[in-house]
């Protein structure tokens, strides 16, 4: 890993355990090892995970942290706004970051699920005129394209 990306990776780790921190205690919450742990390997992934992929993960680092703590933490990051929940055309939730993340829209295989991230500008500009020409002010929104990865055709 290069340096620059694990500073990244630090900063990132640091924002969410001060938004995390804040919120636990805000409810009279206390702060775990296992949140702690489960939160490191969540933000190090930088990938859209599900709840087992990412339990995977955390029992290699630690074997008594069990998938229901794992599934409890995911929710409570999605409550906090550290991590952000994705339903891409599948039954299975998968998470991805929120921190330091800007807005982005997404390619996914329909055949090996591999997930693209990309930002395009024209995109943006296009919906904004779309909407302006229909008089509707947009709050929100998301784009998802389907469709088979080079490794797939």
């Amino acid at each position: 890993m290069g340096a620059e990306r694990a500073h990244g990776l630090k900063a990132q780790v640091k924002e969410a355990r001060e938004q995390l921190l804040a919120h636990l205690k805000g409810r009279g919450l206390r702060w775990t090892k296992q949140r702690d742990i489960i939160l490191e390997i969540f933000i190090a992934a930088q990938k859209h995970i599900s709840a087992q992929e990412l339990y995977e993960l955390v029992k290699k680092r630690s074997s008594e942290i069990g998938y229901a703590t794992v599934y409890r933490c995911l929710n409570l990051f999605v409550d906090v706004g550290i991590a952000k929940e994705r339903r891409f055309d599948e039954e299975r939730v998968r998470y991805e970051s929120a921190i330091f993340a800007d807005h982005h829209d997404h390619l996914i295989c329909t055949e090996c699920g591999a997930i693209v991230e990309f930002e395009d500008e024209r995109i943006e500009r296009l919906q904004d005129h779309i909407a302006s020409e229909h008089g509707f002010n947009v709050t929100n929104h998301r784009l998802e394209l389907y469709g088979t990865c080079p490794k797939c055709r």
